[in-house]
């Protein structure tokens, strides 16, 4: 649970930073933001899944890049799930997705599999 927690809350600061960076997209308040960040991690979790089997030959044909496209479909499935998230368009939710993917991927270095942050400690030789 801790783990779902913690990677909500990086979906979430993806989600605010694609708010200030990304023309089309806006979140009313910090509580939709969260309930966003939960749903779009509940969606992830189920939907994407299969819509990724679905469409495994167009991945296969594009080398993966279709992944990009299908990441902003489940944030447009998102939005319209929620009333106070909006997305004008697909070059919004394009461009919002990779910035949520990109802040979870670089978060996740930080994070271990089940939620909790690692330090990485590298000790020089013995004395």
């Amino acid at each position: 649970m801790l783990g779902f927690l913690v990677r909500a809350a990086l979906v979430a600061v993806g989600l605010w930073v694609a708010t200030r960076m990304v023309t089309g997209i806006s979140i009313d308040d910090g509580a939709t933001l969260l309930l966003a960040a939960a749903l779009l991690g509940i969606v992830n979790a189920f939907v994407r899944p299969l819509t990724l089997i679905l469409t495994l030959p167009m991945t296969l044909a594009t080398l993966g890049l279709f992944i990009l496209v299908i990441n902003a479909a489940m944030l447009g499935l998102v939005a319209a799930m929620l009333h106070g998230f909006r997305l004008d368009g697909f070059g919004a939710a394009f461009w919002s997705a990779l910035i949520v993917s990109l802040t979870g991927w670089i978060g996740s270095w930080f994070i271990g599999p089940r939620g909790r942050i690692e330090v990485i400690v590298r000790k020089g030789p013995p004395d």
